[in-house]
């Protein structure tokens, strides 16, 4: 910290400056030192509050100088001491000194009459000892240059008395020694001098003409010779402030009395004074000023009507009372701004003085600050104050002050003065960039145009100027920079490529915004892109496969009735929602009246019973429409064979068939017969016997095993393909959809994915009782089906099943055949999950538990 001692000559000691110091001259040298070295050595000098025009500073060396001639008369007229006070400011840093100068008053002024000629009368019936007051000279200097005494020309009857007043002032008096003979002498002239305590001395004369009058023998006699009184300087015009009284004792014209101001009374007093003739009530006159005359001393006379009127002198005394009329002023020396937000406190920002020309307790100032603003005063000299920073300051809540400074004195009432500062603040980068959102979701259809903008990325930053520039900046572009892209100035995000709805459906990515202040501070914005599905793929058809050259050949038996489910055409679409909703429509059939299709499915019933006459091989041709815009079209090709066994059907699609003799194996046939309705006769007891004591078993084990929600069926299983037929081992799998009715949900589920030992529709059975059941094999419970938005079929549900342990779900008709040995076989029904080949059926476990969805 720089150390700055300011060095004045003592004030004290120097008291006087001529009045008649030339310009240029030196009155004081200021110096000032600093422990600084080089620049921050230097030292500005400056003046705050100087008198006028006659002082000055050279900013450079501090030296006090007299820029003009004093006139200690025009400058303080009579008062006594004269002084002029000056206050010096050195910067760097800032200190503030103030000092007094007093004028010394030189001879330089003549005492001044008021008139060259002064005219007495004086009745030769004048004892002697009688006074008569004359006109007083005025000298403007003070002090012993001042008027000093009066002398008067030599003359028999009259002698020169001269007094002093209250304030020091002289004035002479003429006595009367010798009684005046107008017999005699009629008349006298004198010569009065003034002479001031100059050296040497000035003068000045006045020639006194003295007519003798016959005798009026009584003059007037004021009843006090002093009277006093005091008025307060707000006083209203007419306000009356003395009432003087004499008296004569003479009878007539002679005692008849007039009152009058006397001839030397100032121009002044007589605009600021009304003197009644007749009643001596003195009043107000003028606008009286406590600041400009503290008291007033008024010479009146009393004066007969007399030949010769008698004259009696009196004084009147008028104090003067001030009053609180003159409110503070504030002056600003000086102003620091704009101040930095992040000043500290004490931070000084102005220099102020306050002044009041009223005295006492009319002239004491206090200094207030308007409340609610960072801002505090702090007086270190009397009248000067200095305004700081008091708390930490924020341009983004306030760029500027206009500060108001109040004044107020110690009258009654109190006036005060106010003064408006305005203080502004500059900016420093403290406020970190603001999005309007913390997070954007934008939605981009599919497929689109490469180099759209899709989203403008909002920030607003509440600094100012450079630390208000904002950036936008990708993060982590090495991830998606092939894809997107963000203007830097603008925060406008581009994507660069075409996107796909069934490659990826969500990209999420960070955003910068980085203003441009020092150091910068960042915002991060998250933004994710959803990428919305169009109708750009047509259903694709699972089952039958379009893929494949093996015939796809579903077995209806002769007969059946109206409503029975032959098969199912399996479809999905890529796309998603109302994209991926499938109608079924039948668009080609070998006889359109036997076969109908599901709208929503795609299962295909029987329309009406079969007949006999019925073609054996019907070919459909099935259309599958998506619900997109615009409807994209695929279609599927199933051939259905009329007959009532497997092995007929295989007859039928072998070209080379030996001829036989159609009774050549009857007995065989009828033997073979009896035989396996034995076996299954023998092998249907031996179910139930099985099957109730599985039963029996397993609901033990349910109650033991309430809190478990985990059931595995044991060792490893193959499956049947439940779409081509055959046997897969459980290592390779593929999703396969399943569809219930024609408005439930898809059930997702996982099937062995190879081609089939048994080739194309081995396996294949005739219809069973509605009574068959199959197993679903591997790790059943607990299973959720996912709740998807519209699936293959349209449809949108979920749910959960439970089956404990291997549960049995009925075998419909539909869906399997009895095989020769009694079990349950997949048909081929499109949709149903792969079984364990070779289990018992039991009807009640559909009863026990149940599959939802």
């Amino acid at each position: 910290k720089k150390v700055a001692q300011l060095c004045l000559l003592t004030l004290f000691n120097l008291n006087y400056l001529r009045e008649d110091t030339p310009p240029g001259s030196t009155v004081l040298n200021v110096t000032a030192s600093d422990a600084d070295a080089g620049t921050n050595a230097r030292i500005t000098y400056g003046f705050g509050k100087m008198p006028g025009k006659y002082f000055g500073v050279d900013l450079t060396s501090g030296a006090l100088l007299v820029n003009e001639r004093i006139d200690r008369e025009e400058l303080c007229g009579a008062l006594s001491p004269c002084s002029l006070s000056f206050e010096i400011v050195v910067e760097n840093p800032l200190e503030l000194y103030s000092g007094t100068v007093e004028i010394q008053d030189i001879n330089d002024n003549d005492p001044v009459f008021p008139s060259s000629q002064a005219r007495l009368e004086i009745s030769e019936s004048v004892a002697a000892g009688a006074r008569f007051p004359l006109e007083s000279a005025q000298d403007p200097d003070v002090g012993i240059n001042s008027l000093q005494t009066y002398q008067l020309s030599a003359n028999p009857n009259f002698a020169l008395d001269v007094q002093t007043r209250v304030d020091g002032s002289k004035y002479a008096e003429l006595v009367l020694e010798k009684e005046l003979d107008r017999e005699e002498q009629r008349e006298l002239n004198l010569v009065l001098t003034a002479l001031d305590g100059g050296s040497p001395p000035r003068s000045a004369h006045v020639q006194i003409h003295i007519d003798v009058v016959d005798a009026n023998d009584n003059a007037p006699v004021f009843n006090q010779s002093t009277y006093k009184a005091s008025v307060r300087e707000n006083t209203a015009s007419g306000t009356l402030v003395a009432k003087i009284s004499a008296y004569d004792l003479d009878d007539g014209p002679n005692g008849d009395i007039i009152y009058s101001f006397s001839s030397h009374t100032p121009a002044k007093v007589r605009e600021l004074f009304a003197l009644d003739s007749a009643t001596g009530e003195l009043r107000v006159k003028g606008q009286l000023d406590y600041e400009e005359t503290k008291l007033y001393e008024i010479y009146l006379q009393a004066k007969d009507k007399g030949a010769v009127p008698g004259v009696a002198h009196c004084k009147v005394l008028v104090e003067v009372v001030d009053v609180n009329d003159n409110a503070p002023e504030v002056t600003v020396t000086s102003v620091y701004s704009p101040v930095p937000e992040d000043a500290a406190p004490g931070t000084v920002v102005a220099l102020l003085s306050v002044t009041d020309l009223d005295s006492h307790d009319n002239g004491l100032v206090n200094c207030f600050i308007s409340p609610g603003i960072p801002f505090m005063l702090s007086s270190s000299l009397k009248n000067y104050y200095t305004l700081k920073t008091e708390g930490a300051l924020d341009r983004e809540k306030a760029a500027e002050y206009n500060i108001t400074i109040t004044a107020k004195d110690s009258g009654s009432p109190p006036l005060s003065a106010v003064k408006h500062i305005l203080v502004q603040v500059s900016d420093v980068n403290d406020n970190a960039p603001k999005s309007s959102q913390d997070s954007y979701d934008v939605y981009v259809p599919e497929n689109n145009m490469p180099g759209i903008p899709i989203l403008n990325v909002s920030a607003t930053d509440p600094d100012l100027g450079r630390n208000a520039h904002l950036s936008y900046t990708l993060l982590g572009d090495t991830t998606f920079g092939h894809l997107f892209s963000i203007n830097r100035d603008n925060g406008t995000l581009y994507l660069l490529t075409s996107l796909d709805h069934e490659d990826q459906v969500e990209f999420n990515m960070m955003v910068q915004v980085q203003d441009g202040g020092f150091p910068p501070l960042a915002t991060n914005v998250s933004v994710s892109v959803f990428v919305t599905d169009l109708n750009d793929n047509a259903p694709t058809v699972l089952y039958p496969h379009p893929n494949t050259t093996a015939t796809y050949t579903d077995v209806v038996a002769p007969g059946t009735p109206a409503g029975h489910m032959v098969t199912k055409v399996v479809a999905v679409d890529a796309d998603a929602g109302y994209n991926a909703w499938i109608s079924y429509t039948l668009l080609q059939a070998t006889d359109p009246s036997l076969f109908s299709v599901g709208l929503h499915n795609g299962e295909i019933f029987t329309a009406r019973q079969l007949r006999e006459d019925d073609a054996p091989e019907h070919t459909l041709v099935i259309l599958l429409k998506d619900h997109g815009e615009p409807v994209l079209s695929t279609s599927a090709t199933i051939s259905i064979s009329v007959a009532e066994t497997v092995k007929e059907v295989l007859t039928d699609l072998t070209d080379v068939a030996p001829a036989s003799d159609p009774r050549r194996h009857v007995t065989f046939y009828l033997i073979l017969a009896v035989i396996l309705v034995s076996a299954a006769f023998f092998i249907t007891m031996l179910s139930v016997g099985i099957f109730k004591c599985y039963k029996w078993r397993q609901s033990r084990e349910l109650y033991n095993s309430s809190r478990s929600t985990t059931y595995r069926t044991p060792g490893p299983f193959n499956h049947i393909d439940a779409v081509r037929g055959g046997f897969t081992p459980p290592s390779f799998y593929h999703q396969v959809y399943l569809t219930t009715d024609s408005r439930q949900s898809d059930l997702l589920c996982k099937k062995p994915f190879t081609s089939s030992p048994l080739g194309s529709r081995q396996g294949t059975i005739r219809n069973g009782e509605p009574g068959l059941y199959h197993q679903i094999v591997g790790t059943l419970l607990p299973w959720r089906v996912p709740a998807y938005s519209p699936g293959p079929s349209g449809a949108q549900v979920g749910g959960t099943g439970r089956i404990p342990g291997r549960c049995w779900v009925p075998c419909l008709p539909q869906h399997c055949s009895p095989s020769p040995q009694g079990l349950c076989a997949p048909t081929g029904g499109a949709g149903w999950p792969s079984v364990h080949q070779g289990q018992k059926m039991d009807r009640d476990c559909l009863q026990k538990h149940t599959v939802t969805g």
